[in-house]
C-alpha cells in the first residue's frame, strides 16, 4: 500500500503521540508499504523547536524507511487554550506546501493523528477528492480535554470547537482510538459504532522487560542501594495534577530513604521544582528525559511508579506511560475513577494500584502501605498483560489489517506474515 500520513508529532520526539506515530510508519514501512508523514518540526514534550532541528525549514528527510516531510510552526513559551490554538493551525496551514503535491499522488490510504483535531482537515479533502478512505486515529479527545481541564473557557469557542471535531470524525472512514472508554465518549459524537476501531497504544516486549536493579539506573542517578524510589517519568504537563507529588513528599520527608524521581520535560515541570524547592524537599529530585535505549534501566530502578491524571481527564486519555511500566514489570499507583476503562482494566487483571484521582491522602497511604511489601504477584501480572495483550507486533498487525480491509487491497491467499520488497510482494499491493 501507499500510506500517507499527517501529524504534528513524530519520531525523534520519544513521549506521547509522536513516539507512537513514529513507530507505526517505522513498522510500516518494514513491512514493504511506502510511508510518507507529513509532521512538524520536533518540539514536544520540551515546547521548543530541537537543537538540530532550529536553523531547519520545511525539507524532506528519511527515517528508517519513513519518508518524512518536516514543517515549520509556531511554538509558545507559554502553552495555554489560546497560544495552543495559534500553534496548531501555523501547523495547519504551512504544511500546505506538502499537501498540494500531495492531492496529485495517488494513496490507497491517508491516516490523520489526532491531537489536535485539526488533523482531520487536509485528510478529509483528500478523502473527498481522491476518493480515497480517511483513517482518523485519535490519541486524545482533545476539545473535551481542554474543556475538562478549564483549558479553554470561552463557551462560544468551545462549541465552534466541538463542532468542527464531530464534522472530521463524522467524515472520516473510519475512526481509531486506543481506549474502549474513548470509543464509547466517539460513539457519543455521532460515529456509528461500527466505525470505531480499537487499536491501544502498545510496547515492545522484547526490548523493555524486567531487569535486576543492578542493571538500573539507580547509581548512575546517584542513589544508594537501599534507597527507594518513587517514580514519575513522561510528560510533565498540567493534566497529570503533578502538584499532588510534591505534597505528599512533604508528608514523608523525614524517611530519608524514600525518594521520588521525575524523569522528563514539560510545561509544568519548572513550577514544580519551584514547589519543590520552596518546601525545602530534598527528596524530590528531577532529572531529564533519557534516550530511548535507556529506557528499560530507567523504569527497572524503580520501587513503585506514578501514573497519575487528573479526575476530568478520566476515561480521556489511557496514558501511554503504563505500557512501558507494564512490560518492565513493574508496579504503578495508577489515579482512575471507579468506573473508567483505566480502573476496570487494573483492577479486573490486578496489573497495579487504583487510588481516586486528586485524592492527596489515598495517594500518601498507598505510597506507604507498599512500598516496603513484596507485590511479586502484581509484577508477573503486569508482564503477562504486556505480553499477551500489548505486544508491538500484534497490535500493529491487526491495524494494518484494518488499512487493507478499508482501502480494498488484500494480503493475499498465502496470508504471509511479512510483506518483502520484491517484485512479488510489491504487486500485491497494488
Amino acid at each position: 500500500m501507499n500510506i500517507l500520513i499527517y501529524g504534528i508529532n513524530f519520531y525523534p520526539e520519544l513521549t506521547g503521540t509522536g513516539k507512537y506515530t513514529g513507530e507505526m510508519a517505522e513498522w510500516l514501512a518494514a513491512r514493504g508499504h511506502l510511508v510518507d508523514v507529513i509532521t512538524a518540526l520536533p518540539y514536544y514534550p520540551q515546547w521548543k523547536i530541537y537543537e538540530s532541528y532550529k536553523i531547519k525549514r520545511w525539507h524532506k528527510e528519511t527515517i528508517n524507511g519513513v519518508n518524512v516531510y518536516r514543517v515549520p510552526l509556531y511554538v509558545p513559551e507559554n502553552v495555554n487554550g489560546k497560544t495552543r490554538i495559534l500553534h496548531e493551525i501555523s501547523f495547519n496551514l504551512n504544511s500546505l506546501v506538502y499537501w498540494i503535491p500531495k492531492f496529485f499522488r495517488k494513496y490507497d490510504v491517508v491516516i490523520g493523528i489526532c491531537p489536535p483535531m485539526q488533523m482531520g482537515l487536509w485528510p478529509y479533502i483528500y478523502k473527498t477528492t481522491r476518493k480515497k478512505p480517511f483513517v482518523f486515529h485519535i490519541q486524545d479527545l482533545q476539545v473535551d480535554a481542554a474543556k475538562n481541564l478549564g483549558l479553554i473557557k470561552n463557551k462560544k469557542l468551545l462549541n465552534l470547537l466541538e463542532k468542527i471535531e464531530k464534522f472530521f470524525l463524522r467524515k472520516a472512514t473510519i475512526v481509531s482510538t486506543i481506549s474502549e472508554g474513548m470509543k464509547r465518549n466517539i460513539r457519543g459524537k455521532g460515529v456509528k459504532g461500527d466505525n470505531i476501531f480499537l487499536v491501544p497504544n502498545w510496547v515492545d516486549t522484547d526490548f523493555i522487560k524486567p531487569l535486576p536493579k543492578e542493571q538500573s539506573l539507580k547509581k548512575e542517578f546517584g542513589f544508594k542501594d537501599d534507597d527507594k524510589i518513587i517514580l514519575y517519568s513522561g510528560n510533565i504537563g498540567e493534566k497529570q495534577g503533578l502538584e499532588i507529588v510534591i505534597n505528599v513528599a512533604e508528608h514523608i520527608k523525614s524517611k530519608r530513604n524514600i525518594h521520588f524521581v521525575f524523569v522528563g520535560e514539560g510545561a509544568a515541570k519548572s513550577r514544580l521544582i519551584s514547589m519543590a524547592t520552596e518546601k525545602e524537599l530534598e527528596t524530590i529530585k528531577f532529572f531529564p528525559l533519557q534516550p530511548y535505549e535507556k529506557l528499560p534501566d530507567l523504569l527497572a530502578m524503580a520501587d513503585l511508579h506514578l501514573v497519575l491524571q487528573k479526575r476530568s481527564a478520566s476515561d480521556l486519555v489511557m496514558p501511554s506511560k503504563l505500557t512501558g511500566i507494564l512490560s518492565a514489570g513493574g508496579v504503578a499507583i495508577v489515579t482512575a475513577e471507579e468506573g473508567s476503562t483505566l480502573y476496570d482494566v487494573i483492577e479486573n487483571n490486578k496489573i497495579g494500584i487504583v487510588v481516586k484521582p486528586e485524592n492527596e491522602e489515598a495517594l500518601l497511604v498507598s505510597i506507604q502501605n507498599n512500598i516496603d511489601t513484596d507485590l511479586k504477584e502484581t509484577k508477573k501480572n503486569a508482564r503477562s498483560y504486556a505480553e499477551n495483550f500489548l505486544n508491538k507486533d500484534n497490535i500493529l498487525k491487526k491495524f494494518e489489517e484494518l488499512l487493507f480491509n478499508t482501502s480494498g487491497n488484500v494480503l493475499g491467499r498465502d496470508g504471509r506474515e511479512k510483506l518483502g520488497r520484491d517484485k512479488s510482494d510489491k504487486a500485491a499491493l497494488k
